[in-house]
Parts: structure tokens; sequence; C-alpha cells
């Protein structure tokens, strides 16, 4: 029997496509959580990038610390996982940031000279190193109980 690039299918592993997809639900849903707290009311409109916890830190995190828990941090795919989240995480502080600081400046300079946007550019973008931080919990503790109980 030929299996080719599929291997054998019985033994195939799901937990790695489902952990980064449990990462980026509960990351959100604790985003969610604590917007709506802060707003005082349900906080759909903050939904979207920036913000605490960081769902990119959660998802990217949650595969390095799951490829660490089950395969050892020795394994090839561990270095790729960890190289993959570094730069995710450096992207999410320093150019999406700056995005968001362009962002208000301009929304500024539109408020000023009276011009109307079509719709004002969205200023919350990036996230802080406590945003990250909370993403990297989240997903490291996601990726352990997925590892556990699995």
């Amino acid at each position: 029997m030929c299996l080719g690039l599929m291997g054998d299918l019985s033994a195939m592993d799901y937990s790695y496509l489902l952990t980064p997809f449990v990462a980026w639900l509960v990351a959100g849903s604790l985003k969610f959580a604590i917007n709506s707290l802060r707003a005082g009311k349900l906080a759909f409109g903050l939904i979207g990038y920036g913000g605490l916890p960081s769902n990119h830190s959660a998802i990217v995190s949650s595969m390095a610390a799951l490829i660490a828990f089950k395969e050892g941090i020795q394994h090839p795919a561990f270095g790729v996982a960890v190289a993959l989240a570094f730069i995710v995480q450096l992207d999410a502080n320093s150019l999406r940031r700056q995005i968001g600081k362009q962002a208000q400046a301009i929304n500024q300079l539109a408020r000023e000279g009276n011009t109307a946007l079509a719709l004002p550019l969205r200023e919350r973008i990036g996230h802080t190193k406590l945003e990250l931080a909370a993403g990297i919990v989240v997903g490291v503790l996601v990726a352990y109980v997925i590892a556990t109980f699995r």
C-alpha cells in the first residue's frame, strides 16, 4: 500500500492542528471579556488587532510549546517554531505598533484639517510587551493542557 505524503492517517496526531486554533479561541475570548469589562459593555467594536492577550503570540507560542512538550526542545521543529514565534512577536511589537502610530497621526491631521476620511484608520494595531507576554502565557497553557490530556 502506497501512502505517499499523507502517511498513516490512523496514527495522525491532530493536536498540532487543534492547539493553535484553541489558543486563538481562548486568547480571543479573553480579549473580548477584558475589553468588555473595561468598556462596561459588550465590546464587539474592539475585536481585532491589538489588546490583551495577543492572539498572534498565543497561536505561535502554543505551537512552539506543544512541540517542546511532545518532541522535546532538541527537536528541529522546536527551533523553527521558536524562530517563527520570535518573528511574529517582533512584528507585533514594533512594525504593527508603528503602523498604529501613523494611523493615529493621519486621523489627527484629518480632524485638524476638517478632512473627512471614509472611515477613520484603526489606531490600535500592535501590541505592548505585556500583551505579548499574556499571549505567550495563554499559548503555553493551552499547549500544556492539550499535551497532557490528549
